[in-house]
This record gives C-alpha cells, sequence and structure tokens, in this order.
C-alpha cells in the first residue's frame, strides 16, 4: 500500500492505494472518504444516486476501484502523476456541458474595489470583460 494524494476538485484527501501495471487503485473507503461515493451491491452510489457498475469491467478489483475507470464512470477528467503519488480529479463533464456547451459562464459575486458585490448574472446579454490578475 501507497499513500496517495487525491485532490477532488482541489480538496486534497489522502489515501491508501496499490499502484500496479495496470494504474492506480483506491480502496472503497479511500472513494468514499475522498469522493463520497460508496460501493454498495446496486453501485456505486453518492446520496440517492446510484450509477451501476456491471458494464464497467475492470473497475473493482480485491474491494479496490481503478481509478482511471472510475474517473470515467464519473464522467470527471484526471489527472494523474503516479510517480509524484498524486491525482486531481476536475469537476463533472456534464457541468462543463452546460456552461461552455451553452457558452454561458457560470455565475460568480465578486467586490469593486469600493467593496460593492456585484455578480456576474447582472449582465447576462452583454458583452463583458473581465481582467484577471495574480501576484505569483
Amino acid at each position: 500500500m501507497t499513500s496517495f494524494m487525491l485532490l477532488d476538485v482541489g480538496r486534497p484527501t489522502e489515501v491508501e492505494t496499490t499502484i500496479d501495471q495496470d494504474g492506480v487503485w483506491i480502496g472503497a473507503a479511500g472513494v468514499e472518504a475522498a469522493l463520497g461515493w460508496e460501493l454498495k451491491p446496486e453501485g456505486l452510489c453518492k446520496d440517492d444516486v446510484c450509477i451501476p457498475i456491471a458494464d464497467h469491467q475492470g473497475l473493482v478489483s480485491n474491494g479496490a476501484m481503478h481509478l482511471e475507470t472510475l474517473a470515467d464512470l464519473l464522467r470527471r477528467p484526471l489527472a494523474l502523476s503516479k510517480e509524484h503519488g498524486a491525482a486531481y480529479l476536475g469537476p463533472p463533464l456534464d457541468l462543463y456541458d452546460q456552461t461552455v456547451g451553452a457558452l454561458q459562464a457560470p455565475d460568480f459575486t465578486l467586490p469593486d474595489l469600493d467593496g460593492q458585490l456585484h455578480s456576474l448574472s447582472e449582465h447576462r446579454g452583454s458583452k463583458v470583460l473581465l481582467a484577471a490578475w495574480a501576484s505569483w
């Protein structure tokens, strides 16, 4: 077993993994702790949603889940570095399809220089220029 850092849209969780020639395998308890998905007889479940896994050969072996197959099942992009013991799961692709596919940015609210809050949704239908800056 190897310690591995799994980032779920930036939220880090250290999980125990097995790494072999087929990839990275995370125990069911680690998947539940990191992502909130629980392996049940009816499939992979989170809250009231269950995804059948019968059609996803190679997902489960000896109580562990294959990380790349899991990412495909959840429709989430995966950046994986076995050498550095880390993986990043991006937001679900259906969220991407709803926003980028529709050419509509998700709403957010930020303060201006005077502290007054402004939401992107206030400007729907208008052209908006967003400028971003970072000190790093």
